[in-house]
């Protein structure tokens, strides 16, 4: 009956064009004028933020309402989030503490119902893929239309592989977790074609009811598989999938428009070859330097760089990361914040030093700091250009350039090297540029990628090469040009 209603529901709603998070608004999609970034609710978008380690609706004891609160008051505009349908976190898994994936013992909400066997792995009965848990579903729902509300895009994460035995064995498609005899495969083959041994059945019943679920929210996109490149996942599989959630929302939604679908092809870079038609977002981790930006634009889709970490817990590294990847021309900026916890979903978890990766309320800042220079740039006219920057006067710093010809040029300073640790602050230092600007009166104005601090003057031109000096700046600093 719950399915029906969904599903008449959902039906009337597209057919109306509405929403059941904004009415009247279609779906994130690519921008038409420049696909390599969004069109939401009627403005160019790009998505930056720093979102918790994915477990905001799988576990019962985070309140994602202080979450999302928290990520909108720092104009942060998306975040991850895995189902847990197939996967869950044992704790102490990557040596993250208070692990968000990773619930308390009888605290993992899985789409799946608990059937009246005990011998779930992580406690409690075990699982009847069967039959679904309507309550997760309710609280997949509310939080997708709390994030809509907010201004959060959601990446719903459908599956991910299992790095180590120690996650297969909390699945609740490993056959100890359940009473629906699924078969003793090597977690390896999970998310495979022709050696799941059933297990896909089960796969796309979950595909089809999470995008029947989420039809008609405006906030929402699809990523398949996070980090497929690892655990044996085949990209037969990915497409397959990918074709499960496009005939989904055909069925549900035959006018559309449609959420997008994302792929995430690999760690640092990659040449994506022959794309699947129905990907419009490639996802990249860790791509620092951005040289996947360049190396995919030619596919006129979104390039995101979807998480980062593993350069120690200071800032730093990880600011400069998302300025580099957004002046580079991508369009999604994550960053992997551990200071959002059950408990502390304000994001002010002082986790240890050993952590992998960073985040805290003063990064945030930050980033939001990054939010204002985008959206103060037209950049659906922008493209990444070499040779603006004719001389930088230090030799220890590089600059990379983001233009719209004769019009807009926004620049970014920051060291050769990203740090992976900064003890004391750097003296304050300057630069000076030399552009290849044209004749012309400039409006030019300096951001402090750190502090956030601004400069603002007048540049009047005679053509050729324009020097231009910094204000004093400790790490990184942005600029941009303007054509008065």
């Amino acid at each position: 009956m719950h399915q029906t209603l969904t599903r008449l529901l959902t039906l009337a709603l597209c057919a109306g064009g509405l929403s059941l998070a904004t009415a009247a608004q279609r779906p994130l999609a690519l921008h038409p004028e420049n696909p390599h970034y969004f069109l939401w609710r009627g403005q160019p978008t790009v998505l930056i933020t720093s979102g918790e380690h994915y477990g905001a609706v799988l576990n019962a004891d985070f309140n994602y309402r202080k979450y999302l609160d928290t990520l909108a008051r720092d104009r942060l505009n998306l975040t991850r989030t895995f189902t847990g349908g197939a996967y869950v976190e044992p704790a102490g898994a990557f040596n993250i503490a208070r692990n968000t994936l990773a619930p308390l013992e009888g605290r993992y909400l899985a789409p799946w119902a608990r059937s009246a066997q005990p011998g779930y792995a992580r406690g409690g009965n075990r699982f009847d893929l069967g039959r679904w848990d309507e309550a997760y579903f309710q609280r997949l729902r509310d939080f997708t239309a709390f994030a809509a509300k907010k201004g959060v895009v959601v990446e719903v994460n459908l599956f991910c592989p299992f790095y180590e035995e120690s996650q297969w064995l909390l699945s609740p498609f490993h056959p100890a977790n359940n009473i629906n005899g699924t078969a003793h495969v090597s977690r390896t083959n999970v998310y495979t074609l022709d050696r799941h041994e059933g297990l896909l059945t089960w796969q796309e019943k979950l595909v089809r009811r999470v995008v029947a679920e989420l039809i008609a929210f405006d906030n929402v996109y699809y990523e398949i598989c996070n980090e497929p490149y690892f655990g044996g996942v085949t990209l037969a599989w990915q497409h397959h999938i990918a074709e499960v959630i496009q005939q989904t929302q055909r069925e549900l939604c035959p006018r559309g428009p449609h959420q997008l679908i994302a792929q995430n092809v690999a760690n640092d870079k990659a040449l994506v070859k022959a794309p699947h038609p129905a990907i419009s977002l490639f996802n990249f981790h860790y791509a620092s330097p951005p040289d996947t930006v360049g190396m995919n634009h030619h596919l006129n889709k979104v390039i995101g760089d979807n998480e980062t970490g593993f350069r120690g817990t200071n800032d730093a590294p990880y600011r400069m990361e998302a300025w580099d990847f957004l002046l580079a021309g991508g369009g999604l900026y994550n960053n992997l914040d551990y200071s959002f916890v059950a408990g502390q979903e304000d994001g002010t978890f002082a986790y240890p030093a050993q952590q992998p990766g960073g985040g805290n309320p003063g990064f945030r800042r930050q980033l939001r700091t990054l939010v204002e220079f985008m959206n103060g740039l037209p950049f659906l006219r922008m493209q990444p250009q070499g040779g603006v920057v004719q001389a930088l006067s230090s030799s220890q710093h590089r600059a990379r350039a983001l233009v719209e010809p004769d019009r807009t040029w926004a620049i970014y300073v920051r060291p050769k090297e990203l740090p992976k640790k900064i003890v004391t602050l750097p003296e304050p230092a300057r630069v000076q540029l030399t552009l290849n600007l044209p004749k012309g009166s400039f409006r030019v104005e300096w951001v402090d990628a750190l502090t956030g601090a601004r400069q603002r003057e007048t540049l009047n031109h005679s053509g050729g090469g324009a020097p231009l000096t910094s204000p004093p700046f400790r790490e990184d600093i942005g600029l941009k040009i303007t054509r008065r």
